[in-house]
């Protein structure tokens, strides 16, 4: 990722890119139609989106024929969590502050986000593997 962490931050500002970033995180590759009608924006408007996210690193295209999905970077992805848990404020990633009291509401809001990361984790690897079979 190339972007100073002001810029990305300024990409990830956008409530839309984030939905799309999600979407394609739960889905999986997806062109831009079925992200405009998922998500109830415009074709063009998705392009727009995804040609910000593209120039920051955070998605990627493939031509597959007249197809051109889109999936996310989880290099980059993982680079934004790694600056943000640089200010994240819960203690998660510093295990010295982890049960600090006035952390634990915190922490446990954290933990509910993370069990539904995991489910959502668990839906997606089930999705995968019925697709094989």
């Amino acid at each position: 990722m190339g972007l100073e962490s002001s810029e990305i931050f300024k990409v990830l500002g956008v409530e839309r890119r984030v939905e799309i970033i999600e979407l394609l995180k739960s889905k999986g590759p997806m062109g831009t139609k079925s992200i405009s009608e998922l998500i109830n924006i415009t074709p063009a408007a998705v392009s727009q989106h995804l040609k910000v996210l593209r120039q920051a690193g955070l998605v990627r295209r493939e031509r597959k024929g007249y197809w051109i999905p889109y999936s996310i970077n989880e290099e980059a992805l993982e680079s934004c969590r790694q600056l943000l848990e640089q200010v994240c404020e819960c203690g998660c990633g510093k295990t010295d502050r982890f049960i600090e009291k006035e952390n634990l509401e915190q922490l446990k809001r954290y933990e509910k986000e993370l069990q539904q990361k995991l489910m959502i984790t668990r839906e997606r690897i089930e999705e995968i593997e019925t697709k094989k079979e």
